[in-house]
């Protein structure tokens, strides 16, 4: 089965087809072809994602990733695929001309669905998405899967976390999960832990009550004055101030150790509360008195900062992961979301699970695939087209607070 994934919920606009069969445990798959655009610099001058310049830059860099991704994986077919979408687009103007001149030329690829995201995320960008997946479905006479967002990020970390060769013209390897399986999901949007007692079945047991860990993150960077996104501006003063000024590899573990060496001690929330649920609200609060007691701030400074922080946020993201292991005895953890691709963090889950002495394998995607992608879309999207869930395109509706469970 060929599926087209098509990925706007945020500033990643993404498209990718693979070629896919069998069921997990005989799951094969290979991506023929992949086209991602970040608009992260666009994006800088906001401190964050402006929702609107994030739904002008998808009408924009949509066709140009289909006509690259359709390109790569040679489906690209010479012809025309003449259909009136100007109802399906009157709101995406530009996408309605884009995709208007493409269809004359381009006649029906081989594919047999769309996969395309309609939750969560900022609503006016994954609108674009979904009326473009609509057009395209309504021109090619294929059906469409809506995907979660979140699953996505599961099912491409289970399947394909610790694996390095993903983008080859041969099918892939992938993982075999066991179960039950606890999924560590963080990210700008979200930190959560979901235990999967079979494959794509959901059940939340924590989430964060206010701030997610990434957009926490990213707050703090602000407030030391680094540029966007923060979190792998964070990341990098961390990694030099552990291996370059104090020389560690690990977080200290009493707040005395940390005050003596580096004379900034911020809390670990909810740390050793009797759930799985998280905040970070109030650990952006104390770095915004550390920075406002210091300042101006210098660079050694920052580095102070930035390594006590990350410290935190490793550490109650680990204790409350390895509590739940423990608890529901727990074969496979998957870790995803952008904040998976922070260094500290991956290496923390690793050596706990280690120390812990564990048998629970750790699947976490290579660094490239832990931002948004449209290859963990396809994925998901070949498991719910497996199993019939196509949607009446008119059915579709974007949805910025869709949960997992």
């Amino acid at each position: 089965m060929r599926i087209l994934g098509i990925e706007t919920s945020c500033d990643e606009t993404a498209v990718c087809v693979i070629e896919a069969e069998g069921e997990l445990g005989d799951f094969q798959y290979k991506v023929l072809g992949n086209a991602l655009i970040s608009q992260a610099k666009l994006h800088e001058q906001y401190g964050g994602v402006f929702p609107n310049l994030a739904k002008r830059e998808h009408e924009k860099n949509l066709v140009p990733l289909l006509t690259k991704a359709l390109m790569d994986s040679g489906l690209a077919k010479d012809g025309n695929s003449l259909a009136d979408i100007t109802h399906i687009l009157e709101r995406e103007k530009e996408l309605q001309v884009l995709l208007s001149e493409f269809l004359k030329t381009h006649g029906k690829p081989e594919v047999d669905a769309i996969a395309v995201t309609h939750g969560p995320g900022l609503e006016p960008a994954l609108w674009v998405g979904i009326n473009f997946a609509k057009a395209l479905a309504h021109a090619w006479q294929v059906p469409i899967v809506p995907v979660n967002h979140m699953e996505g990020h599961v099912i491409l970390s289970a399947l394909t976390g610790g694996k390095d060769e993903i983008f080859n013209s041969q099918f892939a390897i992938c993982n075999k999960p066991k179960f039950p399986m606890l999924s560590l999901l963080i990210s700008g949007g979200h930190t959560e832990l979901v235990l999967s007692k079979e494959f794509m079945r959901y059940e939340l047991i924590g989430q964060t009550r206010d701030d997610a860990v990434g957009e926490a993150f990213d707050k703090v960077a602000r407030l030391m004055g680094l540029p966007y996104p923060g979190g792998p501006e964070i990341d990098r003063l961390a990694t030099e101030a552990r291996g370059e000024r104090f020389n560690l590899s690990h977080g200290l573990t009493t707040a005395q150790e940390r005050l003596n060496l580096f004379h900034v001690v911020l809390p670990r929330p909810m740390i050793d509360s009797d759930n799985y649920d998280f905040s970070f609200a109030g650990l952006k609060t104390a770095v915004r008195k550390v920075v406002e007691a210091n300042q101006p701030l210098t660079d050694e400074k920052k580095m102070e900062i930035a390594l006590e922080f990350e410290n935190a946020c490793a550490e109650v993201l680990v204790a409350k992961t390895m509590r739940a292991i423990e608890e529901f005895g727990v074969e496979t953890l998957v870790v995803g979301g952008g904040v998976s691709a922070n260094m500290f963090i991956r290496e923390s889950l690793v050596q706990a699970i280690k120390d812990y002495g564990y048998s629970t394998k750790l699947f976490i995607p290579p660094r490239e695939l832990a931002t948004d992608n449209a290859l963990m879309i396809a994925l998901a999207g070949y498991f719910r087209a497996c199993k019939k869930e196509f949607a009446e395109p008119d059915s579709i509706r974007a949805n910025g607070n869709l949960k997992l469970a």
